[in-house]
């Protein structure tokens, strides 16, 4: 950051990582980012994980490492202060693949949000405060290929190095603001996310629009997306690689049963109909087999019947809240969400030590703005 020559060091052996990890567990603070695959594989992975101080900056190479297990005493050394952008994805996956625990983080996105900043992506943080221009092209790159180039790997460098003085100008912002402990509390909440493994519920809930369809075309689209999770799994790619949802609830709603009707429908190139039309038809013709008392229905959430004045307090708290959140210069949700809004007002707290029970609350908005949040419920 001081005009020197910009380097990294690439390291893919183990005695390399180790001589690193000894240098790293010697700073008082780090900057990490890492690179996924998920936009290429079905089966994502971290495949490079960019480590900075503020002397060095390392690009790790996992697939050749394979164990990155030298490293847990610099993530879980808490006197390590560890800068991240947008870590939620990270620290799920650093766990994932490498068991890696993060203790004292600072989430720079996170720090952007608490200040009111519009714009919190790294790109637009780096643009407006050291007047850096990141290369797009990289942002969609298979991070999973080898050799990388060049320029990729002097890209994916140039995140972890813009880290630390980053951090360091946003806490100070944050300070001034009497906000620092807000987002640090945060942040340690945010170190304990953990990744959560594919659910068993059915896949037409994540489809947009699947909750208009029929019981019977809830049936031909679940067939249809477990088609193609199967043959995204066979394959190694994302699902949309293999089929995008949009083809498929057109398939839904034709339900064609012969390859011809499929063919004249248009909905599939030709290269995705002679790959796929044969086992799409065949799972179209089971689904319209399945007996009505079997078919699938969408859930429909059940919203509880709140009495009127749990409904006053919520009006009275989402008032608040957004007043609040406009003169602190913050998203209201950032301030306080719906779902922590409606756990208050399902109950008429009345002193700061009651609110203590109610899941989800943060100490730093008991704190600084407990009193206020009883004195909107008492008006």
């Amino acid at each position: 950051m001081d005009g020197k020559p910009f380097s990294y060091e690439w390291i893919e052996t183990l005695p390399h990582l180790e001589g690193a990890s000894r240098i790293l567990g010697q700073a008082k603070i780090i900057g990490v980012d890492l690179e996924a695959d998920s936009m290429y594989h079905y089966f994502e992975k971290v495949c490079l994980l960019q480590i900075a101080t503020e002397s060095a900056s390392y690009i790790m190479d996992p697939l050749a490492l394979r164990d990155l297990s030298a490293l847990h005493p610099v993530f879980s050394n808490p006197r390590i202060r560890k800068v991240f952008h947008g870590a939620d994805y990270d620290i799920r996956s650093l766990y994932r693949d490498f068991r890696l625990e993060v203790e004292n983080l600072f989430d720079t996105q996170l720090a952007g949000k608490f200040l009111g900043l519009r714009e919190t992506g790294l790109e637009a943080l780096l643009r407006s405060r050291f007047h850096v221009e990141l290369n797009k092209k990289y942002q969609r790159a298979d991070w999973s290929k080898r050799p990388l180039s060049s320029e990729m790997m002097e890209y994916a460098a140039m995140d972890g190095m813009y880290l630390i003085p980053l951090a360091r100008m946003l806490e100070k912002e944050l300070e001034e603001k009497g906000r620092l402990s807000w987002v640090e509390e945060e942040c340690l909440l945010l170190s304990k996310v953990r990744f959560t493994p594919p659910s068993h519920d059915p896949f037409y809930l994540k489809v947009k629009g699947a909750f208009l369809l029929d019981p019977r075309s809830l049936a031909v689209l679940e067939a249809l997306l477990g088609f193609r999770e199967a043959e995204a799994q066979k394959l190694d790619l994302p699902p949309f690689k293999v089929l995008r949802n949009e083809p498929l609830l057109e398939l839904t709603m034709k339900k064609p049963l012969r390859l011809d009707e499929l063919e004249t429908g248009k909905v599939l190139s030709r290269k995705q109909s002679d790959r796929y039309g044969t086992h799409l038809l065949q799972e179209i013709h089971r689904a319209m087999a399945i007996p009505d008392e079997d078919l699938p229905v969408y859930p429909r959430e059940t919203r509880p019947d709140l009495s009127s004045s749990v409904r006053k307090r919520v009006k009275a708290l989402k008032t608040w809240r957004d007043i609040r959140a406009k003169h602190l210069g913050l998203e209201p949700g950032i301030l306080m969400n719906n779902a922590l809004i409606n756990a208050f007002a399902l109950k008429n707290y009345r002193s700061i030590n009651e609110m203590e029970e109610i899941p989800g609350l943060k100490k730093w908005l008991q704190d600084h703005f407990g009193q206020e949040i009883l004195a909107a419920f008492s008006r």
